[in-house]
């Protein structure tokens, strides 16, 4: 089964990046781990995303903050998609990281999701591996079809709720 590396540049954005490990989890994905300065470790990155495609890793997931060089370098080095995980810091809330993220060079293309969305950042890495045509990709799409209906049918039970109480009384419940 294929899995997804999860990458991050320090320890300080695990809390974050964790969230997509989560999710993964959630799915039965596999997932690898790793802290690597993109600054600081060029040659264990270069070595890490070379060797990620024979450790059967088909999606990387690259949360940085600040000058967010990790996401590029990952889709510079890696033959899968990249998925960037802009990680809010104390300086400009994260909106560096996002806009670095987004205003890629053409063919270094890196999927960007929200501020801090680490967890949007496992689900669209599980919809990638979704899309073959295996066995193990059809039963993620199961696990993603059950995910989004008990979204679903959440959002519709609080709406049965705030129907039967008004919105002062649901105020208050919450």
């Amino acid at each position: 089964m294929y899995k997804v590396g999860i990458v991050m540049g320090s320890d300080s954005d695990i809390r974050q990046m964790a969230k997509a490990a989560d999710i993964l989890k959630e799915f039965d994905i596999g997932y690898e781990m790793v802290i690597i300065s993109a600054h600081r470790e060029p040659d264990e990155l270069i070595r890490w995303c070379r060797g990620a495609w024979d450790r059967d890793i088909r999606v990387i997931i690259a949360g940085a903050g600040m000058a967010a060089a990790l996401p590029g370098m990952c889709a510079a080095l890696f033959e899968g998609p990249v998925i960037g995980v802009p990680l809010s810091a104390k300086v400009l809330d994260g909106m560096d990281s996002l806009h670095s993220m987004l205003m890629m060079p053409p063919g270094v293309p890196v999927a960007t999701v929200a501020i801090d969305g680490a967890k949007n950042a496992g689900i669209l890495a599980a919809q990638i591996l979704s899309t073959a045509s295996d066995e193990a990709a059809a039963e993620i799409r199961e696990k993603l079809v059950a995910y989004k209906k008990d979204m679903r049918d959440g959002v519709k039970k609080k709406n049965d709720r705030l129907q039967e109480i008004g919105y002062e009384e649901y105020i208050k419940e919450k």
